[in-house]
């Protein structure tokens, strides 16, 4: 991976987005990289149509925008030594102007909400349209998850789906970093749940077995990339895989998830389980994408 690449998180001067910016500080400083507070901005109209038809000139750098990020830029240094951290504002969206950014990027990190946002989303427009369509790992986190654990371990759901491999080598290299245990985590869902009323009991053996297999294959994976990292295995019974997910997440400093698991559909580019997590998880999600 090209060593100028940046960690880069959206900040607009929102609580969610500040708390965003301190997540993405100390992954900055784990990953031994830069760090890039990115304003996206629209026009005073917010959907970039300028008051005069006439007038197309594209808007101009807010200072207010300019002062908040500085101000944000200088507490971040001051209480993380050794930060490095530029500032820079986009003429557009900031949706969009992160998915951009993410193609230069390490990891992008959102909040769940800026200040564009709607009480009723628990996961704002802008946090889902990165998380599904970033071209680098994306780090999703909320205002409540106040302080930074820095102790519990990684948790990543594991399915035997490509996603979820990608998802499991992300984990294990956060799990690393962090210097905290990796748990492998599969949920088992009730036969009921999974097949047609009569399933026997040999085939609920089976699938219990193929979980084990799942569990012990990624386990093994991890282990001869990172031999010195602690992984458990955990497999937990829940009415679905996002319930498993979000109930183990409990436990952890950080959930890491694929794109699609066995369920998804090639047409949709976050699957319901990754956004049910990101959405109710009880700590900070990684979105594992590969970096392009």
């Amino acid at each position: 991976m090209p060593m100028n690449r940046q960690v880069v998180v959206g900040v607009d001067g929102s609580p969610s987005s500040l708390v965003a910016a301190e997540h993405a500080a100390r992954a900055a400083l784990l990953r031994s990289r830069p760090l890039l507070l990115l304003h996206g901005y629209l026009h005073p109209l917010r959907y970039g149509v300028p008051l005069n038809p006439y007038d197309i000139g594209v808007p101009v750098p807010s200072e207010e925008a300019q002062r908040m990020l500085e101000t944000t830029a200088a507490d971040l240094t001051d209480r993380w030594p050794g930060l490095v951290v530029d500032v820079r504002q986009v003429a557009g969206g900031p949706g969009i102007t992160l998915v951009e950014e993410s193609r230069q990027a390490e990891l992008v990190v959102v909040g769940s909400r800026g200040l564009g946002g709607f009480a009723g989303l628990l996961l704002g427009s802008v946090g889902t349209q990165v998380a599904a369509h970033a071209h680098c790992p994306v780090l999703v986190v909320r205002p409540d998850e106040q302080p930074i654990p820095v102790d519990a371990p990684v948790l990543v759901g594991v399915d035997g789906s490509e996603s979820a491999r990608l998802a499991t080598e992300n984990g294990a290299d956060e799990a690393a970093r962090r210097d905290v245990p990796l748990v492998l985590v599969h949920v088992d869902v009730p036969a009921a749940d999974r097949a047609a009323v009569g399933e026997i009991d040999e085939s609920q053996a089976a699938y219990r077995a193929e979980a084990v297999r799942l569990l012990a294959d990624a386990s093994a994976s991890v282990r001869a990339a990172h031999p010195g990292l602690v992984v458990r295995e955990h497999p937990v019974r829940a009415a679905g895989p996002a319930q498993g997910l979000i109930e183990a997440s409990g436990t952890g400093s950080l959930l890491v998830v694929g794109t699609r698991g066995r369920a998804g559909f090639a047409g949709l580019l976050l699957g319901s389980v990754s956004q049910a997590a990101i959405q109710h998880a009880h700590c900070p999600v990684l979105v594992a994408h590969p970096v392009s």
